[in-house]
């Protein structure tokens, strides 16, 4: 049997972390002037990619960062930069130039990662792989995860239909609006790597 209440916690925790609602708009920046049929591949493949990274590191994540003497806040920090570089894009108005790029370039980064497959969902699952005991435990935690990026596909997936209504107007605004909330996410996550080095667990 598997543990639900353990499933729930990481599905929440995660679903928390990633956000799906707050990707949308992101998304739909990213992938504008696109057509729906490789918009629709760009999520599948973002969600792929982040599923692949977050079990990547759920299993080898500890022994990886060791290897390379990477902390988690420095982790954190480059995964911050780096969305902060596309937030300022977004918002400058050059988002032609993250659009430009072909399609799996934007399924990789940086919507897979680190947009969804962030520091912050890494590290969460790495803390939750170090509480399983059994399988059912282990079981518990993937379905979690599986969870999560099935709620990620769905919401970029349906998130299309906007889109087509908003037309060119509402998409400028909603890739403003993205960029200035990719920005605040980017500044966090530098603002809290910058805190654990001073506490000195960098």
């Amino acid at each position: 049997m598997i543990d639900s209440v353990l499933m729930v916690e990481v599905f929440v925790t995660l679903f928390v972390i990633m956000d799906p609602v707050g990707t949308v708009p992101i998304f739909l920046s990213l992938t504008a002037g696109r057509s729906p049929a490789t918009a629709r591949r760009a999520a599948w493949q973002a969600v792929a990619v982040s599923f692949l990274v977050i079990t990547l590191f759920a299993l080898f994540g500890q022994q990886i960062l060791s290897y390379l003497h990477i902390s988690l806040p420095a982790l954190q920090c480059a995964g911050g930069l780096l969305l902060l570089l596309v937030a300022l894009e977004l918002l400058t108005g050059k988002e032609g130039e993250v659009t430009a790029t072909a399609d799996a370039n934007i399924a990789l980064v940086p919507l897979g990662t680190p947009l969804l497959a962030g520091p912050g969902a890494i590290v969460a699952t790495m803390l939750f792989v170090k509480r399983v005991d059994s399988w059912p435990d282990g079981v518990s935690v993937a379905l979690g995860v599986i969870g999560v990026h099935v709620a990620l596909w769905a919401a970029m997936r349906f998130s299309l239909p906007i889109l087509r209504l908003i037309r060119d107007g509402g998409v400028l605004l909603v890739t403003r609006i993205a960029g200035l909330l990719l920005s605040a996410i980017a500044v966090q996550l530098v603002a809290d790597a910058v805190r654990a080095f001073i506490a000195g667990e960098g």
